[in-house]
This record gives C-alpha cells, sequence and structure tokens, in this order.
C-alpha cells in the first residue's frame, strides 16, 4: 500500500455459531478482527458472539458491511434508506462495544466511517469502499445504486476494488505486534511482567526466549502433526529444542514454515509477531504454550463460549475400514478441540459429540472425504448431571472390604463456578495463584490449597483430609475414581457438571497388595456415587437461545413455534422492516426446526440457534428422559439406590 509492503496473517473463520471455537482459538493469534455483518440481517447473535470473543482477548474490532446489493436488489431501498439501514448497523455494533469493551478501550475502538474503521460493500460482486475512498473516487450511494439499476455492477469490482479497501483499513487500524502486545500480554499471560520473560512479551522482542501460544493443529498425512500459533517473543528456528509448558514435556522443532494460503512455504527461522507452523512436536495440541525456556506461566486458557451438546454414533460399512476410522477420528479430534470423539466400550459404538447439528455434519462429510464408507445414527442431546444439595461425609468401602473412603459434594455456584466457566480456573495454572482465586470465590483457606483435579465439566476434587496415612500412595487412584465418576453420572451416566467433591477422609490398608487400583478407583466411585444420590441430583438439558428476524405479521406463528417446542419468548422488538423475536427453546426440541420455521413462515424467517445455558430438565418429564437415557445405553432401567454402594 502506497508502495510500502506489509505482512498480514489472514485467518478466515466460519461464521457459524457451532464453529465459535475456531473463532476463540484464532483470536489468540492475531490483534484485529474484520467482524463482517449482513446488510440486511444486521448485528445478529453471531455477531454479538464474536465481537465479545474478540474484545474480551483485546483484539480490536473493524466492521465491514456486506451485501449491500441485497438492500438494492431485493427489498429496493432508496440511497437514503440505506443509509439509514447502514447507520442503524454501525448503531448497533458500536452498542456491543459498549457493552463489552473495557473502560480503557472503549472509546477509541466504536467503529466509525469517518476514522475508516468501516468498510460497505459487495463481497459477491467485489467492490467495497470507506469514507475516504468514495470522497478520492468522488461517489455517492446514489451511483452505486444507479450502477446496479443499470446492471452494470460488474463495473464497481474495479472502479472500488475489495481488496483496497479492506486491507487498507486492516493496514491503517490494526497495530503492529510490537504495540498490540504491550497491552494484550497483561490480559492473557499472568506471569510477572517486570521480569526478563514479561519485558520480551511486553515488546514483542525477537531476541528475547521463544513463547508461542499454539493456536490451530493440523495432521499432515506425510508430515504429522502442524502446530501453528502465535509467536510472542524470542525467534524460533528448525533444530531448536523447545517445551511443551502446559503438558510438561521437551521436544525438537524439525521444520518451521508459514502459511501462504492452504500451502505450508518452508522458512527455516520466524521471529516475534509472526504465526509459524512448527513440525516436529508430535505431542503438542491447542491451547498448549511452547517456550525455549522450562520455568514459565503458561498463556490463559482459551474460553470456548459453547459446549458439546449433541452426539451420534458411527460405524464403518465395512469392517476392514475400522481401524482407518479410528485414525481418522482421532485425527479429528486433534485438530478440532471443539469435538469428542469416544469409543463406548460397552456398546462398541464410536461417539462422536460437537457443538450441533451442523458441526456433526461437517464432521462426517470430512470423514467421508477420506475414502471411509460410514453409518451413521441420528444426532442425539447431550445432557449433564448435578446435584441441588449437598450431602456427606459418606463412607464407602473398596471392593475387598480392606479400604474406607469419605467424600461430600455440592454444588459450584457464583464466583467460583464463574471462575471456572471464563477459563480463569484450571488445573494446569500455578497452585497458589489457583488458591488465591478460589479464596477470592469465597473458599476456605485449606480447601483452596486442596485442589487435586478440575475437570473439562467443571468439576472440582478437594483433599480436605489431615493426616491420612498412605494418601500418597492412592492419590493417582483417587484421582481417576473422581474423573471416572464426573465423566458418567448415577442418574443416567452423562457427565457431571458443576459439582464439588471433597475427600474428607481415608482408611488405607497398610498392604500395596490390598489399596492397589483395583480396589481405591471402585471405592472412590462408590463413594461420590452415593453421596451424589443424597445430594438431590438433577439432569440438565442443553437449552439453546433463539434468534429469529421476520416480518411483523408473521410474530404470532413465531411465538406459537417457541411454545410447542417447550421454550419461551425472552424478548420482541421491531427495528426497520423485520421483527425481532428472540426466544429459549431446549435442544432437545429443535431436530425438526428448520423444516418447521421454513413450512410455517414459507421461508420469510431467518434464523439461528446459539447455546446459551444448562437447565434443569422440567420434573414432569424427568423419569422419561432419563429412563430412555438408559434403555438407549443398554443400563439396568432402575437408577441404583444409596444402599447399593454402601455395605
Amino acid at each position: 500500500m502506497g508502495g510500502k509492503p506489509y505482512l498480514i496473517n489472514l485467518h478466515d473463520t466460519p461464521g457459524h455459531i457451532d464453529f465459535t471455537g475456531n473463532v476463540t482459538r484464532s483470536l489468540r493469534a492475531i490483534d484485529g478482527a474484520v467482524v463482517v455483518v449482513d446488510a440486511v440481517e444486521g448485528v445478529m447473535i453471531q455477531t454479538e458472539t464474536v465481537t465479545r470473543q474478540a474484545l474480551d482477548e483485546r483484539v480490536r474490532p473493524m466492521l465491514f458491511i456486506n451485501k449491500i446489493d441485497r438492500l438494492i436488489k431485493e427489498l429496493r431501498l432508496s440511497s437514503d434508506q440505506i443509509l439509514k439501514t447502514l447507520t442503524n448497523i454501525i448503531r448497533d455494533f458500536n452498542h456491543l462495544v459498549e457493552l463489552y469493551c473495557e473502560p480503557e478501550f472503549r472509546e477509541g475502538w466504536r467503529v466509525n466511517p469517518l476514522a475508516g474503521t468501516v468498510v460497505f460493500g459487495c463481497a459477491k460482486d467485489r467492490w467495497a469502499f470507506t469514507y475516504d475512498i468514495m470522497n478520492k473516487k468522488g461517489l455517492k450511494f446514489s451511483d452505486i445504486v444507479s450502477t446496479y439499476e443499470k446492471g452494470a455492477e460488474k463495473n464497481l469490482a474495479s472502479l472500488i476494488p475489495l481488496h483496497e479497501a479492506v486491507l487498507g483499513m486492516v493496514i491503517t487500524n490494526v497495530p503492529p505486534p510490537h504495540e498490540a502486545q504491550k497491552y494484550r500480554i497483561p490480559k492473557i499471560w499472568r506471569g510477572d511482567l517486570d521480569s526478563d520473560i514479561g519485558k520480551a512479551l511486553l515488546g514483542c522482542d525477537e531476541k528475547g526466549p521463544a513463547v508461542m501460544a499454539t493456536t490451530h493443529i493440523r495432521v499432515d498425512p506425510s508430515a504429522g502433526i502442524v502446530a501453528t500459533g502465535r509467536l510472542f517473543s524470542g525467534t524460533i528456528t528448525e533444530g531448536d529444542e523447545v517445551f511443551l509448558v502446559n503438558s510438561k514435556r521437551s521436544g525438537r522443532v524439525q521444520q518451521v514454515g508459514l502459511y501462504m494460503g492452504p500451502f505450508r512455504e518452508v522458512v527455516g527461522s520466524l521471529p516475534a509477531g509472526n504465526i509459524p507452523a512448527l513440525l516436529g512436536l508430535g505431542e503438542v495440541r491447542s491451547g498448549e504454550t511452547i517456550a525455549s525456556i522450562k520455568d514459565l506461566i503458561p498463556f490463559e486458557t482459551v474460553r470456548y463460549v459453547s459446549e458439546t451438546v449433541m452426539t451420534l454414533a458411527i460405524e464403518p460399512k465395512h469392517p476392514k475400514d475400522l481401524p482407518k476410522l479410528v485414525d481418522v477420528m482421532r485425527r479429528l479430534s486433534i485438530e478440532d478441540p471443539n469435538i469428542r470423539t469416544k469409543i463406548d466400550e460397552k456398546t462398541g459404538e464410536f461417539l462422536i459429540s460437537g457443538m450441533g447439528q451442523l458441526h456433526l455434519e461437517i464432521a462426517t462429510t470430512l470423514i467421508r472425504k477420506e475414502g471411509l464408507d460410514i453409518v451413521t445414527s441420528e444426532p442425539i442431546i447431550v445432557y449433564r448431571e448435578s446435584v441441588r444439595g449437598r450431602a456427606g461425609p459418606v463412607v464407602a468401602r473398596s471392593p475387598n472390604g480392606h479400604n474406607k473412603i469419605s467424600v461430600s459434594v455440592e454444588p459450584l455456584e457464583g464466583e467460583e463456578m464463574k471462575l471456572l466457566m471464563n477459563g480463569d480456573l484450571t488445573e494446569m495454572m500455578d497452585r497458589k495463584l489457583q488458591a488465591q482465586l478460589l479464596r477470592n470465590a469465597g473458599w476456605e483457606t485449606e480447601e483452596a490449597r486442596g485442589v487435586w483435579s478440575i475437570t473439562d465439566s467443571f468439576s472440582i476434587l478437594v483433599d480436605v483430609t489431615k493426616g491420612v496415612q498412605r494418601l500418597e500412595e492412592v492419590g493417582g487412584s483417587i484421582r481417576i475414581g473422581f474423573i471416572d465418576s464426573m465423566a458418567e453420572g448415577v442418574l443416567a451416566r452423562e457427565p457431571v457438571r458443576g459439582v464439588k467433591v471433597k475427600l474428607e477422609d481415608a482408611s488405607i490398608h497398610e498392604d500395596p497388595a490390598h489399596h492397589g487400583p483395583a480396589q481405591i478407583i471402585p471405592g472412590m466411585r462408590r463413594a461420590i456415587y452415593a453421596a451424589t444420590l443424597l445430594a438431590t441430583p438433577v439432569l440438565l438439558e442443553p437449552i439453546l437461545r433463539l434468534d429469529v428476524r421476520v416480518p411483523s405479521d408473521l410474530v404470532g406463528t413465531i411465538t406459537r413455534i417457541v411454545s410447542q417446542l417447550r421454550g419461551k419468548v425472552l424478548d420482541i422488538q421491531q427495528k426497520e422492516h423485520l421483527t425481532y423475536v428472540v426466544g429459549e427453546v431446549p435442544a432437545a426440541e429443535t431436530f425438526n426446526l428448520a423444516e418447521i420455521m421454513r413450512s410455517s413462515t414459507s421461508g420469510r424467517a431467518f434464523w439461528d440457534t446459539s447455546f446459551s445455558k444448562w437447565e434443569a430438565v422440567p420434573a414432569s418429564i424427568t423419569p422419561k428422559v432419563i429412563a430412555d437415557i438408559r434403555k438407549r445405553k443398554g443400563l439396568p432401567k432402575e437408577v441404583p439406590k444409596v444402599e447399593d454402594f454402601l455395605d
């Protein structure tokens, strides 16, 4: 631009809410985000989600209002009406900035056409402009309208090319890495900013220690694991020995590359501020902190805004393809951490879980592209289990009767749950910082120091024992028993969410032959299950937010649909030519939602769903839902009783 070269790393992410994990991971690697909004549909729930994610990572947002041709060709708006519509979109977007941006950035990060942070255009026809471009070209909105009316819109691509406007906005408004990291590092790294490492990170110092946040993993059929991410400090070079800080492993970089579109170019070495693609680190996963030094506090955990809510079973049509299916599913779960794969040992099924129907459809399409002929079941909802009250201490014995384990359970609430959901509290973090956060959330000092394990479904194991002999010898087995019982709850073998399990006491046999894993793991499970049954267990179902934009004459139709789906309407607002209806519906009722919407509105409704929250299944249908899940899983019809786990 202007004869000066620039290096721009572009991450193109899907817009659908099911792929919000891709957006979340990408934001860690970048300093600016171009948020694309449809000129007709305006600011949608996904716009709000990605904007909130960007601001949470201190990534500066810019706005591209796309599909302006729809305002002209479909809605047939005049120039003045188009200007009014676009002004409203900018106002709505800035409301999000006002709502989610930290005070020190709020004023400077509001988008403004006069400041060059808004682009208007039509990507399909390959034209776009900023306020400055329009002034330099001497154009008005009426000229764009008349060009379409004449059917000469192809001329716009050469007059006001898309790339000139978008890249110009990026170059002008996105700060270079050494400037952006000064305010981003304090948000995403909790180490000492006054230390040598902290100063290197803040200044994007290519002479400092190499520190990289891994954001994406690809499995290359010939090269193996390719780890891509943002290098915040130092220089990474082929042959360097590096440390995987989170997983406490080491490795050697075999190759340093740089992605040019879909192709990976070998460059040998890259300095801080770039996004390297590294080969040779077979154990690395997304979210890992890679560094040239051992003793380093890792980057903050990436905070996902959604959870897996749907599962389907997969099997190959031809048994000979079974090993290949296992390999492909493993690669898929490595590349997309929001895809969960599992082999059910009881049924032999291959299970794949995702954010929604589209997420699972894409996953199965990718599997088929590997040349596998597969059969899939209908998607099913993934529920969660939790407790409403407190119970314990409850004492259970190991199968041989020689060991006793005492636990209590209670729900996680308020600040402690917020810490887990926001990703502020993780099992891998510094223990002192972990304890401090929990004390701030209201925990007693001894409890805060005793965290042993944290699950992906936000449950915690806390050791509050005093003077238990041989506890260190069986600690690993106790953790495994906890993890197992949180992975499969007592009601329906669904994941357990938001439960604190306290290890109150234990009596461990002195002979190692009598306190092995085969005794302690089931003993721990028995104690947790018994305590859970006494603490009023509850089944939780995923609730989706439903955003619908319809002509005003169809509002009644939409409210009836929401009601029929066990949902509720939260808000109705008239905006320009459309009415916005916001509601909540259980995910279990949405499998035919697309068909219902299309047939009931004759295709006149724009709508989308996004994960909202977990909520207890209504008491009136809970027994049936539990019975159906247990039947599908081949479990006994009746939920176990407390005495089934206690002697």
